[in-house]
């Protein structure tokens, strides 16, 4: 596929100027070889329409929003721990007696985010594991929430998550910039914030700081990638739905080649942390061959590989790919859900961006952090995994 990079850079300057229809529109005929059509007039810088088939969008300089110190932040959850039950929107059930599904904010002192906490009626009784759930583009916490069906599976099986809420000043589009270098680094940009913001709930809450996950959607599943390869020593395992490998693009050209299958090869060493993989073999957005990059930046490519078939009645078929270290342990899985889309597998119709007719990825997803505490990990890989100071 040849991408017409003058057209590229006139997209970047439509964003840059509010344009964002007109800027799509640009991408899409920089990938495509057609045309462009004229651009309409300038829209007002504020606003911002919503384009499902591109991923990201490069992120603008707003005026700040207003800072909260640490210790107001933290009073503030804890008064929220308190407050009447709160039930997800889109249609999910109520909380039951004990649960709660709370706000809440954090800073790092250069930045700030919101969050949605689930908190199962079982807290408190002994550590629980938590689970660390990143939305999609044009998403939110309680969108992300009723679509995968995660607070129903957390007050079941008894653990906490965390859905962090990336900021329109930070990205028109809401989405987390997977994409940039300035946040694809340890103690740096989102990946900061985002452990930061893992850390301060582990410290308000009875959480087993072995059984700490992350997952994501899309650009926030390219986002979870780069988590578990910055922070291996605090989350045990990941999870990415169609999403891309950390260090696939470092700006918005890169990007959209990732996103067409023609992302760059990952760099370094593997990350060593143990990752699951979903992606459906029909996605437009993202192409599927980015979960094989997801695969190697995580595990590198000396695992073995048992591939089988997925069969279920009255869900899409799957292929499933397991790798396995030396030792016999199964250190990655990869689906591949055949005729999905860009969409959560086994989602609910109550979130955008959801496939019902596919295997239940959240379920799988729980199946395999479970099997992958970090104590485990580590006694099992003694500096297998990249650590840092």
């Amino acid at each position: 596929m040849t991408i017409d990079f003058a057209r590229i850079s006139e997209a970047t300057r439509l964003v840059r100027s509010g344009q964002l229809r007109a800027a799509t529109a640009a991408i899409q005929a920089a990938l495509s070889g057609r045309a462009a059509p004229q651009a309409p007039p300038a829209a007002p810088a504020t606003a911002f329409a919503a384009a499902p088939d591109v991923i990201d969008v490069p992120s603008r300089v707003l005026p700040p929003e207003v800072h909260h110190s640490g210790d107001s932040l933290q009073r503030d959850e804890r008064d929220a721990e308190h407050a009447p039950e709160v039930a997800a929107t889109g249609g999910a059930r109520a909380p039951s007696a004990g649960q709660r599904f709370v706000a809440g904010s954090f800073s790092n002192g250069h930045d700030r985010r919101d969050y949605k906490f689930f908190i199962p009626a079982q807290a408190g009784e002994r550590p629980l594991p938590l689970v660390v759930m990143l939305h999609g583009c044009t998403q939110d916490p309680d969108d992300f929430a009723a679509g995968t069906g995660m607070n129903e599976l957390a007050e079941s099986r008894g653990f906490y998550v965390l859905y962090p809420a990336q900021s329109r000043q930070a990205n028109p589009q809401g989405c987390w910039n997977w994409f940039k270098h300035t946040h694809q680094q340890r103690e740096r940009g989102e990946p900061a914030l985002l452990a930061g913001m893992t850390r301060q709930l582990m410290a308000q809450h009875r959480i087993d700081p072995d059984r700490v996950y992350v997952a994501g959607l899309s650009a926030g599943g390219a986002m979870a990638a780069i988590l578990g390869e910055t922070y291996p020593d605090l989350y045990a395992a990941v999870g990415v739905h169609s999403g891309l490998a950390s260090g696939s693009a470092l700006d918005l050209p890169s990007a959209l080649s990732a996103m067409k299958g023609a992302a760059r090869s990952p760099a370094g060493m593997p990350s060593g942390v143990p990752t699951i993989v979903f992606h459906g073999d029909a996605d437009g957005t993202v192409h599927v061959r980015n979960g094989e990059h997801v695969i190697a930046a995580s595990i590198g490519a000396t695992a073995s590989v048992e591939v089988s078939a997925v069969e279920d009645p009255g869900v899409r078929n799957a292929t499933r790919a397991v790798y396995r270290a030396a030792d016999g342990r199964i250190i990655a899985e990869r689906w591949t859900v055949h005729g999905a889309s860009h969409a959560w597998s086994g989602g609910k119709a109550q979130g955008s961006y959801t496939d019902r007719q596919g295997p239940d990825a959240s379920a799988q997803m729980l199946r395999f952090f479970f099997e992958h505490p970090r104590r485990e990990r580590d006694a099992q890989e003694p500096g297998g995994s990249r650590r840092y100071a």
